[in-house]
């Protein structure tokens, strides 16, 4: 078996990435339908005759009063905005509306889904790059086990050059959010790949009242300017949008990102009954300053905001087409959805520096470009059971990926020699049944069960041995009760089984791309079991309240080593937790929120592997530190929390504060090295004219804080390391010079920074 290096980002992501774990606003819940009444429902949960759909149903006809780019006079902004109408089936369930989304500030397009409780979106590279997402104790790097959609199309992508579960946000128009519909672990049917930690599933406005327009200029070369108009056309409404983004960031070698992002949408009807057709396109270019080692800040090498390798960045394009339709009478309820993406990356990385080329360095270049193509459709049936409202709801979800995906080494981003070229085709079915049964006004019961098929075919074009098929099945089973409402208060309990896909070139392979050496292969599908139970209240008036205790099982967590194009499972894990949320409205004008989870993360059984690298480490302590047996599971977040308060009305003087906490995490299984906390308070301020213009002043990291964005600890050399000067002249052994100098490599959070809008309607 070939020795895995510890802990180290790959060439697969920033860090060694997990590609199989297996084995301020508050977020309203709405209205429900269902075969009666139940009466006493918990505010505002209404159970009513028909089953909601699986994401959030909003009105239609949705106006620009969901962005705070263009939030309308008549409307009073702190009025608790109408969330999107779901009944939820877990305490940890729930819908935020679009313009609570955009009332919080944020820099990035990504972070609007840190409206999701618990959940640290951050990142490590260029903007263009994907984001890295943690949440219940997962680093998820860029998107594994959290399935993310918008307008019904997946986000994260299977097999990716960058890492399994890719999942690039960048094309997302903030303000074209119209709700946010969340969920968190493997207890709903409808959820498949890539959901057994999380989901959040984006929907998108239909139209805007009139039109309107937002410039907005900021800190280190920030610059974006954002259209959005819609119009009667027929039958229905073309909504038209289009933002360009330019930014260099703090960094010695700026980001000279250019960014462009353009959606044309045409509407007829409601989302329960109407049809949608969205196309979009996306591009992007940028530099990256990617993480550096803590050491070469100290010696002076590199200043904070500095790059080793001022080369690497990445270029990414998306185009795509989607549509939705849906269909709803006294009996039940249609829904299709279909989407066509097109989307290609490259991206030049280099984490080691001279770990292993000493001449040229470390570069790498990732490339990705594949065609997805997916439909679903799933039907509701209301019916009655002994008497009882029953609702029965059967889906069929498939997906389609052609994809071309390789890995060179590179130098000044030319090309330098291949490690691993590969044409994949990939698909997926997966088809599910959920059952709900309202016993009395206070007990309703869901049971549900999903099965997935899956089949690829590899061809490797520079190692057939690499070459092959795979096919895998698997079911999952989910449950869950709720009770009440007693006194305002929901009681829930939900368990079930999920999974996740593997890298399809890790299920096929049976020789390291690198050395030739036999590598063993993965499964295509590893299962996840998860169990909650959770309290959710309104008995205070004016504070809403929810409570979640959770565990999440891994069989096992497969790593994909990138920079070696194989894959390597590790031990079993388990995550426990407690989350809770909460929000209160005292006046109109005035609301606080707030959450906090605390998850305990350990791998289960002993590392024998591990204990004899360290062992061939010994005499080197700069590279054996970090190195040692532990039961530690890296980057695994004990603490996240946040606090945000805001006030305003539709019109005048509006502002926020919003702290967000990042807690520490182990590095290394070892807990040899640690992660600093980091503590990030954002600001807002601005004024609203009843004309339906608006002037606000935003502003990041107002403390100056001078922590790490994100945090790593693995070996990697530098020409300056004594240790390099040595492995050049063969004196360590070899297991020392594959393994570098273990440290600390961090990306700096951006210094203070500020950015102006003025944004108006026409």
């Amino acid at each position: 078996m070939r020795r895995r290096k510890r802990i180290g980002p790959t060439r697969a992501g920033g860090l060694a990435l997990t590609v199989g774990m297996a084995v301020g606003g508050w977020m309203q819940p709405a209205q429900a339908q269902t075969a009666a009444p139940a009466p006493d429902a918990l505010p505002p949960i209404e159970v009513v005759a028909r089953r909601p759909a699986r994401r959030a149903p909003a009105p239609t006809t949705t106006t620009a009063e969901n962005a705070t780019a263009a939030q309308p006079a008549q409307r009073s902004e702190a009025a608790t905005p109408a969330a999107p109408a779901i009944e939820p089936s877990a305490a940890s369930e729930m819908a935020v509306s679009g313009r609570e989304v955009n009332a919080r500030p944020f820099s990035r397009p990504a972070e609007a889904l840190e409206v999701v409780p618990g959940l640290i979106v951050t990142q490590h590279s260029g903007d263009g790059k994907a984001n890295q997402y943690f949440l219940r104790g997962f680093n998820l790097d860029h998107g594994t086990d959290f399935a993310i959609t918008v307008d019904g199309m997946p986000v994260n992508m299977p097999t990716h050059g960058h890492g399994q579960g890719y999942a690039d946000l960048n094309f997302l128009i903030p303000e074209l959010i119209d709700s946010v519909h969340i969920r968190k672990g493997p207890y709903f049917a409808d959820e498949g790949d890539f959901a057994s930690v999380g989901a959040a599933h984006i929907d998108l406005i239909n139209s805007i009242s009139g039109s309107m327009a937002a410039v907005t200029m900021g800190s280190f070369g920030y610059w974006r300017g954002l259209g959005i108009s819609s119009h009667q056309v027929g039958n229905g409404t073309l909504l038209v949008a289009g933002e360009v983004n330019a930014y260099n960031g703090p960094w010695d070698n700026p980001d000279d990102l250019r960014k462009f992002n353009g959606v044309l949408r045409y509407s007829q009807g409601t989302r329960d009954d109407g049809l949608s057709l969205t196309a979009m396109a996306y591009s992007n270019r940028w530099n990256s300053t990617d993480q550096i080692p803590l050491r070469a800040i100290q010696s002076g090498e590199v200043g904070r905001y500095g790059a080793l390798d001022p080369t690497d960045g990445g270029r990414s394009e998306r185009l795509s087409l989607s549509g939705q339709w849906a269909q709803s009478g006294e009996t039940g309820t249609s829904r299709v959805n279909f989407y066509l993406i097109k989307s290609s990356l490259d991206l030049w990385s280099n984490f080691t520096y001279f770990l292993s080329d000493p001449v040229n360095g470390d570069q790498f270049h990732q490339y990705d470009n594949r065609l997805v193509g997916g439909v679903n459709a799933s039907h509701t049936f209301n019916a009655t059971f002994a008497g009882l409202p029953m609702e029965t709801e059967i889906g069929l979800q498939s997906r389609y990926d052609d994809i071309d995906v390789a890995l060179s080494n590179t130098v000044q981003r030319q090309f330098l020699s291949n490690v691993r070229s590969d044409k994949v085709q990939q698909g997926s079915v997966g088809l599910y049944v959920r059952n709900t049964v309202r016993w009395t006004d206070w007990v309703r019961t869901t049971l549900g069960y999903r099965g997935d098929f899956y089949a690829a075919n590899v061809n490797s074009l520079f190692n057939a041995a690499n070459s092959g098929r795979a096919q895998g099945a698997i079911g999952s089973p989910k449950a869950g009760i709720v009770f009440g409402p007693f006194n305002n208060t929901e009681f829930f309990i939900n368990a079930g089984e999920g999974f996740h896909s593997n890298d399809a070139r890790g299920v096929t392979i049976t020789q390291s791309p690198s050395d030739g050496t036999p590598v063993d292969s993965s499964p295509f599908l590893v299962k996840t079991r998860g169990a909650e139970i959770g309290i959710r209240t309104r008995a205070i008036p004016n504070l809403d309240s929810a409570i979640s205790l959770f565990i999440l099982d891994s069989a096992s967590e497969i790593l994909f080593v990138g920079d070696a194009g194989d894959t390597e499972a590790s031990r079993p894990s388990r995550r426990y937790g407690i989350e809770w949320t909460n929000h209160y409205q005292p006046a109109s004008w005035l609301r606080f929120d707030g959450d906090i989870a605390i998850t305990h993360a350990r791998f289960r059984g002993d590392d024998p592997d591990q204990a004899a690298a360290y062992a061939e480490l010994a005499g080197y302590p700069q590279s054996q530190i970090g190195n040692a047996p532990g039961n530690y599971i890296p980057g695994a977040p004990r603490v996240i929390a946040s606090a945000g308060v805001r006030i305003g009305e539709a019109t005048g003087w509006f502002g926020a504060l919003r702290y967000r906490f990042f807690g520490e995490r182990p590095l290394t299984e070892d807990n040899a090295f640690r992660s600093p906390a980091t503590g990030l308070l954002n600001g807002q301020i601005g004024y609203r004219f009843e004309n339906g213009w608006r002037i606000q002043l935003d502003a990041f990291n107002l403390t100056n804080s001078r922590s790490d964005q994100i945090t790593y600890a693995y070996g990697s050399l530098l020409k300056s390391d004594s240790l390099f000067a040595q492995c050049l002249a063969n004196i360590p052994p070899a297991a020392v010079c594959s393994t570098g100098v273990m440290d600390r490599v961090l990306r700096p959070v951006e210094p203070l920074a500020v950015r102006l809008t003025v944004a108006g309607r026409f």
